[in-house]
């Protein structure tokens, strides 16, 4: 990607690298999604309460009423930390050079999508709350519980905070065969695509349907949901990808092609072939390689949130 000297950085980035991790215990022009209603038992309320916790997902988001079906706007085509007794490991780590140069990289994709999400959501008469990029080591303490380099890039819809350890960059490269500065801007767009449909209110109508699902007991409708989420974001990543090069001109030869490669790399099917030497279509959380990379390339070939209706489809 071509950057310089004199491109922003983003002031929204939080670095803990070094520190301990906190306490345990924790802490697209139209996506029609069908709004349903119905009670809950206690016992089944702290069952959901502890699953939506290991997702990342606000327990209290399940319980809040919905009146009308989100609607992603769209832009024209030319236009303080507390301490804790409880520390997790990674407290006193020297930040190498590497870091340092890879934390300005970041922290510049940071700025690009705050100014494209900006015009994207004033277009549509709308107000973009930037979400803030967390940079720790190992573990750190998030509203949404512990959170761990284990676990990957995540975003806590609790807090609107995208969580990275900048190892993951070396895991992409080394482990999942996918290099490349644009491979690793695509991670934090996908990251905050997911920050723009909590702010649409697309997460909070997703939960309820999450929660109607998990009523009756099923398990791979939720999955499926969580599907069509990952697969949004992805979309959402190549529409910002599209319109900040309009205006940018950030994209290199083979930028497009890593990004690809990326989204290919980290498909629950190539995943579970490397992990297990089986797939598991049922169990898929993120979407096949094949169907993370057609909606990134839906997002980038036409730069329109109209694109991204993953929910108003029969054919992911």
């Amino acid at each position: 990607m071509r950057y310089g000297e004199g491109d922003r950085e983003s002031e929204y980035v939080e670095d803990r690298r070094g520190e301990g991790g906190g306490t345990f215990g924790g802490g697209m022009g139209g996506i029609p999604i069908p709004i349903g209603g119905g009670g809950l038992s206690i016992t089944s309320l702290l069952v959901i309460g502890a699953i939506c916790l290991m997702l990342g997902i606000n327990p209290l988001e399940l319980l809040g009423s919905i009146d009308s079906a989100p609607r992603l706007p769209d832009i024209p085509r030319t236009s303080p930390r507390s301490g804790s007794p409880f520390e997790l490991p990674g407290a006193g780590q020297r930040v190498t050079p590497q870091d340092d140069e890879m934390s300005r990289f970041v922290r510049r994709v940071l700025a690009d999508t705050e100014d494209v999400w900006d015009r994207v959501f004033q277009a549509a008469g709308k107000r973009y709350e930037k979400p803030t990029l967390v940079l720790f080591t190992r573990a750190t303490q998030t509203a949404c519980g512990v959170g761990q380099s284990a676990m990957g890039p995540f975003y806590c819809p609790l807090d609107h905070k995208v969580y990275i350890d900048l190892d993951f960059y070396r895991e992409l490269k080394n482990r999942f065969h996918a290099p490349g500065d644009f491979a690793q801007a695509y991670v934090i767009a996908h990251e905050v695509g997911h920050h723009v449909q909590t702010l649409l209110g697309v997460t909070n109508k997703v939960q309820m349907l999450k929660q109607q699902a998990l009523q009756r007991g099923d398990e791979r409708e939720v999955n499926r949901l969580q599907v069509r989420m990952e697969l949004q974001a992805d979309c959402l990543a190549g529409v910002w990808a599209s319109l900040n090069d309009q205006v940018k001109h950030r994209l290199l030869p083979g930028d497009i092609e890593n990004g690809l490669n990326a989204a290919s790399q980290i498909g629950d099917d190539t995943l579970q072939r490397r992990a297990q030497g089986r797939v598991v279509p049922e169990t898929f959380t993120h979407g096949s390689s094949e169907q993370r990379v057609r909606w990134f390339k839906r997002g980038l070939e036409s730069g329109q949130t109209q694109s991204c209706d993953t929910f108003g489809t029969s054919q992911l």
